[in-house]
């Protein structure tokens, strides 16, 4: 695949991870454009988070099965007429019907990019695919913020919030337009059946967890919440009997327990969890600063976040080349970095507060930025290291849950604290869920010694393994 093909694949994968974020700055102006309810917003987020979470696995599976490109085609376009459905609404209700259809096409987009990366890529130039797929969803995140905030301000033909969406349906069709000629056709050479019982288990389960987690603490925990998640605990252990007793019949089940045994996977995807529940948080958290605390507009509550985006990108376009030379080392000095630049942004809010300017937030922000783009794409490189090229699909659709139930989870818990302590200082607030994030980091840094070594001769053995 050309080295074009990567980057339109990217843009791919690029638009469904904005989507995710883009929302948080526009919630004010869809409340006052449809007179929305509080939990008629949550539910704009969390419908396209659940959807998008709960049917990642069975984008990547079916991606195996009918094709990676002519699915990557058929969802993209799937979430271009969402999005134009998105920024045409007329309701709240509608808006959330197709909030849920943008994450279930996102579902069925984003898993085919890391498969065709993993199928039709090697060595270094694999490495360097995975370390950018990394770094567009960091950046993405960031970019949704910020792209959000120009938009909701500039009030284009004063369509306020609706250009949020719209902008996918231009940007989409391009995308589609090329990939449909340079971007090759793959599928596994042993695909395998669709695994009904194991994909509604495992739906039911992520649903009965995040959406209680996104939506009790703006209802005030009602008693179903408590009953949803007790019923996730118990679906989630159903879940993993099923598709035990399936893999054992000798069948390929949704989520295969012995490919989440592999090293690679089981280590991987516990630290992409950590990392993803705390990169969520933060994005949460600092946006309600910004814009709460220091009352700064959606503009430049989405600049303030742009020395982050920039060392972010610089250190994804190294992390490759500098983790095939130092292996775990260069992930754990990321992580180093990471830390202290989270340390000096909260001395610096605690320190000037109220008297916070952007300017003094920015090489702090830009230092966490650096390091943890090293650390993020040392993660996606672990997690797919050992998985066989005919199970790419899945590996990477369960990748790609963990990373985003991770983002979910970190709002809602993290998220969840912050709105609890803010009405005692914002400050104060920050400061306590930044501790929380910063032993995360912490942990993370010390826990990359039971990755699998990323040195030239590891990769070489890897890739010949594969």
């Amino acid at each position: 695949m050309p080295a074009f093909g990567v980057l339109v694949l990217l843009a791919g994968a690029f638009l469904p991870i904005m989507d995710f974020f883009i929302t948080n700055v526009a919630l004010p102006s869809i409340d006052t454009s449809l007179h929305a309810s509080a939990p008629s917003l949550q539910l704009v987020i969390a419908g396209y988070g659940v959807a998008y979470a709960a049917l990642l696995v069975l984008g990547g599976r079916l991606g195996d099965r009918y094709g990676r490109h002519r699915l990557f085609l058929a969802a993209l376009i799937g979430f271009v007429l969402a999005s134009l459905v998105c920024g045409l609404a007329p309701s709240v209700g509608l808006l959330i019907a197709a909030r849920i259809i943008q994450g279930a096409t996102a579902a069925l987009l984003v898993p085919q990019v890391l498969a065709t990366f993993h199928h039709t890529l090697e060595g270094e130039r694999k490495a360097r695919a995975l370390a950018l797929y990394g770094a567009t969803s960091g950046i993405a995140a960031v970019v949704g913020q910020l792209v959000g905030g120009l938009l909701v301000s500039a009030d284009i033909a004063g369509a306020s919030w609706r250009p949020i969406f719209l902008v996918n349906v231009p940007i989409g069709l391009m995308v589609l337009l090329v990939a449909a000629r340079i971007v090759p056709a793959t599928r596994s050479e042993h695909p395998v059946g669709i695994d009904l019982p194991g994909t509604v288990l495992f739906a039911a389960t992520l649903v009965a967890l995040l959406v209680p987690l996104t939506e009790g603490h703006s209802l005030g925990w009602p008693w179903w919440t408590w009953l949803l998640l007790a019923l996730a605990v118990a679906l989630g252990t159903l879940a993993y009997g099923v598709e035990n007793r399936a893999e054992r019949r000798g069948e390929v089940p949704l989520l295969p327990p012995s490919l989440l045994r592999l090293p690679s996977m089981s280590r991987g995807l516990v630290m992409v969890l950590a990392f993803s529940i705390g990169f969520g948080a933060f994005m949460f958290v600092f946006a309600l600063t910004v814009q709460d605390g220091l009352h700064a507009d959606a503009l430049h509550g989405g600049l303030a976040i742009l020395p982050m985006a920039l060392l972010f990108f610089a250190g994804s376009v190294l992390a490759p080349r500098l983790i095939s030379r130092f292996g775990r080392a260069a992930m754990s000095a990321g992580a180093v970095l990471q830390l202290a630049g989270l340390a000096w942004l909260v001395a610096t809010l605690l320190v000037d507060w109220p008297h916070v300017s952007l300017w003094a937030m920015a090489a702090p922000l830009a230092l966490a930025g650096a390091g943890q783009s090293m650390l993020f794409a040392g993660l996606f490189r672990s997690v797919l290291a050992d998985v066989p090229a005919h199970l790419g699909g899945i590996g990477s659709g369960a990748l790609i849950t963990l990373q985003q139930s991770g983002l979910a989870l970190g709002v809602a818990t993290l998220g969840t604290l912050y709105i609890g302590l803010a009405p005692r200082g914002t400050s104060h607030a920050f400061a306590v869920v930044e501790s929380v994030h910063m032993g995360i980091v912490a942990l993370l840094a010390v826990g990359v010694a039971a990755l699998p070594r990323f040195t030239q001769a590891a990769s070489d053995v890897l890739v010949a393994e594969a």
